[in-house]
């Protein structure tokens, strides 16, 4: 009998940042995907399903967790924002 796919990961996904993988930037953790590439992607319009597609890596609460770092770093979410997400 085949176990049904996994939906939801044993840990939780986080935003973590390593001197070691991509030069320090946030990204999330066990992915080689930058927290600010999934900002810029928000900021686009690209949906979940999108950013899921263009990064497969990114774990099922991935975005989530990037979500929460943003707000937590004071990093605007909205389309219309002004500020560069690199300022930061």
């Amino acid at each position: 009998m085949a176990f049904p796919e996994r939906r939801y990961p044993l840990i939780p996904a986080e935003v973590t940042s390593n001197p070691d993988i991509m030069g320090g930037w946030p990204c999330i953790a066990g992915t080689r995907v930058p927290a600010m590439q999934v900002v810029i992607e928000i900021r686009g319009g690209a949906t979940d399903s999108e950013i899921f597609d263009n990064y497969p890596s990114i774990p099922v609460d991935g975005i989530e967790a990037v979500c929460e770092w943003a707000k937590v770093n004071a990093i605007s979410l909205d389309p219309n924002a002004t500020d560069n997400p690199f300022s930061n």
